[in-house]
């Protein structure tokens, strides 16, 4: 959906008030407390947030009571065009092939919400990730308490979001009863965790006082409209069980009035009718007009019938109609006592949220690691990344045709930081380096990994920069879009990031291309230091690891059979000897003509390649014309020319 943006006040933007609006929002002298005083765009921001909500949108903020900063030092930074690389939340092929997609196995909304959160911002605090993977190590060891636990969050509903919508005076009686429904499950949830022997979210816990008080005091099925009336339970309220009585005893009244009235006066067409102008009335068609009786009187004449009221009817009129707005008004009191009571309660309902969501995270990827083999990983403060049998996430539940093949990852600051990875298209080389990837991420998630095992030197920063297409909104070409991405790169990356590159300098001419490639894989290692992998079909980038220790070169084994390439997906030490280009293309429908002639065309520039002295001539058209080939060291070449 599109959305216009609309300017707002500049004035609320500006530290001063902003900061001034959050300190009397928090009754408050200043920011001190929260950690943020000094953050003055992040004041700046939130302050001019709240402003909107209290002055634009008018909403009560009662429910909003702190402050909080993500600080870049807890949480792994993922930029947007890595995060879209790595299919981490969104993809061109839908949800399912996401890594949102393949760990979602929450229960409750608070918990997809808070996976997603996880997953945009791993963590750095090896702590808090043990935990987590204790957390998980104790569900996989005991599955009856795993499934107990799934079960019992099965039938909790979106607490934040109710409790959000009552602080705010927006909730209705069936937001009430969704609360009560939700907490009622908090016992058997503590029950269950209890018997894990770990720790679990000190927030999680039971409210059985206001749940029996929820209970008692609602409809089972309350409407949605507070003018329907119907929200509160018989027997809550001894006044209003009055008022329904006499409602429900005036309309018993009023029906058997027909059939008294019919019987009275022969007239078997006569009906008693309700409309919100006139109230109750008696309708008699024109041709039994004779037979009316004298204490009827006239009300209203229509086209076909006259309408008519009597005293008695007017008498048990007022009574019926007087004790339906009294007990439709003594409900909504009655349902407002109940939400204020529940906001009461707010911070610590606030709490309980968060825990069942944190909670119902973790059930969801022990489950995940249950079913699809994951491992814990070791985590530690170093530069090594160590990985037997990877798999990538994904693309191993998604895979209909063939296997997944996992491959091994050493990354070690000695030998081989920089891992720069040869072959040809289609054979699994952008896979690979995003599986690593990945599982990096998954382990500072607090997830197990799809992996044999795992040790990883935990990461400040991931970044991904694979394909690259034209954004024309911006006027940026493909090849610019590469180089914005691989600038931010060179100038945010530390020794500790991860980095992921695919086909760097593809975008402009092939020596270009060749030397941004080159001068970005030295740059990486010489001055940065982080561990990257580097895949390319710049073969010449495979002699850096003649003249920098920490290089390593490794490739995708294929296998040739009569002329035919048979992709092993195994990555393997050493680059690899042939593009296999003529046989992908092959592969890939280009017509026989095309492929024969392409032959004969790499025939001819490998000869020319391993002679340097030679005269460059192109091979004989198929006409009877014949061309010179291009220069060896042209930029481009047109292999659709006429040669």
């Amino acid at each position: 959906h599109l959305h216009a943006a609309q300017p707002y006040d500049g004035y609320a933007f500006l530290p001063d008030p902003a900061r001034q609006m959050l300190c009397d929002h928090f009754s408050v002298h200043s920011l001190d407390g929260f950690g943020c005083a000094e953050a003055h765009s992040a004041v700046a921001a939130a302050g001019a947030i709240l402003h909107y909500l209290v002055h634009q949108l008018r909403r009560p903020c009662d429910h909003l009571r702190t402050l909080r900063m993500r600080e870049n030092a807890q949480h792994v930074l993922i930029d947007a065009a890595s995060q879209r690389n790595l299919d981490l939340i969104d993809s061109r092929s839908g949800k399912k092939h996401t890594l949102l997609g393949v760990l979602d196995r929450t229960k409750t909304p608070m918990g997809a919400r808070l996976l997603r959160d996880w997953i945009l911002h791993p963590l750095r605090d090896r702590d808090a990730l043990l935990k987590r993977h204790d957390f998980i190590e104790a569900l996989l060891a005991q599955p009856f308490i795993l499934s107990k636990c799934r079960e019992s969050l099965q039938g909790i509903r979106d607490i934040e979001r109710t409790v959000g919508r009552l602080s705010q005076g927006a909730g209705n009686a069936r937001d009430l009863q969704a609360l009560a429904i939700s907490l009622a499950h908090i016992p058997a949830l503590q029950e269950d965790l209890g018997c894990l022997g770990v720790p679990h979210s000190e927030g999680l816990r039971a409210f059985p006082e206001l749940v029996d008080h929820l209970q008692a005091s609602l409809a089972e099925e309350p409407p949605a409209n507070f003018k329907d009336g119907g929200m509160i339970r018989d027997g809550h309220s001894p006044e209003l069980d009055e008022l329904r009585s006499l409602s429900r005893d005036g309309k018993s009244w009023i029906a058997k009035l027909q059939e008294d009235e019919r019987k009275r006066t022969g007239i078997d067409t006569l009906k008693v009718k309700f409309n919100n102008v006139f109230g109750y009335f008696i309708e008699i068609t024109s041709s039994k007009l004779a037979k009316v009786p004298d204490d009827y009187t006239r009300k209203q004449t229509m086209a076909n019938c006259e309408r008519y009221i009597t005293p008695a009817l007017k008498e048990m009129e007022n009574k019926v109609l007087g004790a339906e707005e009294r007990a439709k008004q003594l409900e909504y009191e009655l349902f407002l006592q109940l939400r204020q009571e529940v906001c009461k309660d707010l911070v610590l309902l606030q709490r309980a949220a968060a825990a069942i969501a944190e909670i119902d995270v973790l059930c969801g990827l022990a489950e995940t690691a249950q079913t699809h083999g994951h491992v814990r990983p070791i985590l530690e403060d170093s530069r090594n990344l160590i990985i037997t049998d990877g798999r990538h996430p994904v693309l191993e539940q998604t895979l209909v045709e063939e296997k997944f093949v996992p491959n091994d990852t050493t990354f070690d600051p000695a030998d081989s930081l920089l891992q720069i990875l040869t072959g040809p298209n289609m054979a699994g080389k952008s896979t690979y380096i995003r599986q690593v990837a990945l599982i990096t991420l998954m382990a500072q998630t607090g997830a197990f990994v799809p992996a044999e095992s795992a040790l990883v030197g935990m990461v400040d920063r991931i970044f991904c920069r694979v394909g690259a297409s034209d954004d024309l909104s911006r006027g940026q070409s493909t090849f610019m879009v590469e180089m914005n991405e691989t600038a931010l790169i060179l100038n945010h990356a530390t020794d500790r990031s991860l980095v992921i590159l695919d086909e760097i300098g593809r975008g402009t001419a092939t020596f270009d291309g060749l030397s941004i490639a080159w001068a970005v894989a030295e740059h990486l290692h010489d001055v940065v230091g982080c561990r990257t992998l580097f895949a390319t079909h710049y073969h010449e980038l495979t002699d850096l690891a003649n003249t920098r220790p920490a290089v390593a070169n490794f490739n995708v084994a294929v296998r040739e059979w009569n002329d035919e390439i048979i992709f092993l997906r195994k990555i393997l030490p050493g680059a690899a000897d042939k593009s296999y280009g003529i046989q992908v293309a092959r592969l890939a429908g280009l017509p026989k003509p095309i492929i024969e002639r392409a032959k004969s065309i790499l025939s001819h520039l490998e000869l020319n390649s391993a002679k340097p002295d030679a005269k460059k001539q192109g091979p004989k058209a198929k006409n009877t014309k014949q061309d010179a080939m291009p220069a060896a060291n042209a930029p481009q070449m047109d292999l659709f020319g006429d040669f």
